[in-house]
């Protein structure tokens, strides 16, 4: 059971892009689909992009409101604007004039989602649940930690100046604002935010869809990562990591679950370093058939260089394995448990960590029952259930 929301709720998830799915989209679409099932008013603004991202994940096309855009120019600078003005009308004009209250959630920062929910907000009084589960990295830095060098990526740069924007906006006028954990719930109450309107959503896994899946046929793996292929993940120090750990254990084989821009660039780096009939990319998968490639391996490696948090190895944690990662602050309060981190960017150590854990140490059985045990506690039905209550009590709050 979920806890149903004090009114009418309206996703806008114009971002939403993409074969695959970020943490923000797999939030809302979980959110969306208990809610709907327990009779809560509800629908999704989309773009013809999200709406096949809905329909794929189980939304009843029927809760989808689809706010169809002309065909994209190449320039990625022009389409984002276009899509912000273009989600701005249609949010102050065209929201179902449902009776009672309304209730907007704008299912990330960006502007085509959280500029919109603002304007609606203003224009129908409406109350606002802001996802926000990234702060931006300063532009000299990047995701990339200490290997951040030369000028600054445009991308990132514009990250950050879009975030400049939103963020006030969602400080100041939203009910209830969505985190991924505890680090970004504290930056944002040094910010003034009352602790009450900040809402730890961490994320969720699918226990019994893990437990009732099989293995399946195909090769067996020593290491999985789960994620998105972009830089912030770590994921070109992970190819440099697996050359490590063949020096210890010659043979170990990892398989790669996920789909981003630095695809062809692993690719080519895995056949660089030798490493082709080690490394199995399988691009993106969801459900049982990501599930079946997590029960093949033995340790889920989470490499991230700046996060706040990222649930998808915890989908692993769901099938027992103990994991690997930096001791980033956000994952020292994000996986209290189940993940043996290793000092930052420090790949050696991060090499002899999963050697360690291949090899049966004493901590591979406490670190593996403490994984699933917090997998457990991110069961998508009761983290629903706790997050509907704590945006119950926010926008409580926000209307006195």
């Amino acid at each position: 059971m979920t806890t149903p929301l004090p009114g009418n709720l309206h996703v806008i998830a114009m971002y939403a892009q993409g074969g695959g799915l970020s943490g923000g989209d797999r939030i809302f679409l979980e959110l969306s689909r208990r809610w709907a099932s327990q009779g809560q008013p509800l629908s999704i603004a989309v773009t013809q992009e999200g709406k096949t991202m809905c329909l794929r994940n189980g939304i009843d096309s029927s809760l989808v409101t689809e706010w169809p855009l002309e065909p994209a120019p190449r320039n990625r600078l022009s389409h984002y604007l276009r899509l912000t003005l273009h989600s701005l009308r249609r949010a102050r004009h065209a929201l179902p004039n449902i009776p009672g209250e309304t209730i907007v959630y704008s299912a990330s920062d960006f502007w085509p989602d959280a500029l919109a929910a603002a304007a609606a907000k203003l224009r129908h009084r409406a109350s606002w649940i802001a996802g926000f589960y990234m702060f931006a990295p300063p532009p000299h830095r990047g995701f990339e930690g200490r290997w951040r060098s030369g000028i600054p990526r445009v991308t990132d740069a514009f990250y950050w100046l879009s975030q400049r924007l939103s963020l006030p906006l969602i400080i100041h006028f939203a009910d209830a604002i969505l985190v991924t954990g505890e680090h970004d719930r504290d930056r944002l109450c040094h910010y003034g935010v009352p602790a009450s309107r900040v809402i730890v959503v961490r994320g969720g896994v699918d226990v019994a869809l893990a437990d009732s899946t099989e293995p399946g046929s195909g090769p067996s793996y020593d290491g999985v990562f789960i994620g998105r292929l972009h830089v912030q993940k770590g994921v070109r120090q992970l190819i440099d990591i697996w050359s490590r750990v063949q020096l210890i254990r010659p043979g170990s084989r990892l398989a790669i679950i996920g789909d981003g821009p630095l695809l062809a660039d692993l690719v080519e780096m895995r056949d660089r370093a030798d490493l082709t009939e080690l490394i199995d990319f399988h691009g993106f998968l969801d459900g049982r058939e990501k599930f079946r490639i997590v029960k093949r391996s033995r340790v889920v490696l989470h490499p991230s260089l700046y996060d706040s948090g990222g649930m998808a190895a915890c989908e692993a944690f769901a099938c027992g394995l103990p994991g690997v990662s930096f001791d980033l602050p956000e994952l020292v309060t994000y996986y209290p448990q189940g993940m043996k981190k290793v000092p930052a960017y420090d790949l050696d150590r991060f090499a002899d960590a999963i050697v360690s854990l291949l090899d049966d140490s004493p901590d591979r059985l406490q670190l593996s029952l403490q994984a699933r045990q917090l997998a457990e506690q991110w069961d998508w039905d009761n983290r629903c259930v706790d997050i509907g209550r704590a945006i119950n009590g926010a926008l409580a709050k926000s209307s006195r």
